[in-house]
């Protein structure tokens, strides 16, 4: 698939049903965790191999990163103009996608916290979810701004961190 930087206008560097998805992905979500975690407790033994303090712990831990990646994120993606140009700072400096990541960081850490399996079967389906649109929006952006957003994806990992800070070849 290849995008003209002409139809960038009409997509906003955004997946077109990225929006919704994440409104969906984000109301199964919550249902899942509320009826297995506090009502069906069908699939909540995981719970059981895990004292309550570390479950807890994990959880605050990924509540206290999601806070920071939308509080950095959020600024330059949803400001009252969107840059033109590749953003690497704030959370940019560490992942592409650092909203996305936020958000993926608050369903393991709810699934986590009560030990769903159910909820960590729905956390898997968005990851792959978040996945698709993140490529999505790196196939737009590589359009709109070129060769410096393949040089910051070269620099800068989808997902994880890096460790060490030398370029590598992005993964398309």
């Amino acid at each position: 698939m290849t995008l003209e930087p002409q139809n960038l206008k009409e997509k906003n560097g955004e997946h077109p049903m990225g929006d919704a998805g994440q409104m969906i992905g984000l109301a199964v979500f919550v249902v899942v965790w509320l009826a297995d975690s506090f009502f069906l407790q069908k699939t909540t033994w995981l719970a059981g191999y895990f004292p309550l303090y570390q479950r807890l712990a994990v959880l605050v831990i990924c509540i206290g990163i999601a806070l920071y990646l939308f509080r950095s994120g959020h600024v330059v993606v949803n400001g009252d103009t969107r840059p033109d140009h590749v953003v690497s700072t704030g959370a940019f400096r560490f992942v592409r996608h650092p909203l996305y990541l936020g958000s993926l960081l608050l369903y393991f850490g709810f699934s986590f916290g009560t030990g769903s399996l159910a909820c960590f079967a729905w956390f898997v389906i968005l990851v792959l979810f978040y996945n698709y649109i993140a490529r999505y929006e790196e196939k737009l952006m590589v359009a709109k701004v070129g060769e410096s957003y393949v040089d910051y994806m070269k620099s800068t990992n989808r997902w994880f961190p890096r460790i060490d800070r030398s370029p590598k070849e992005p993964r398309r």
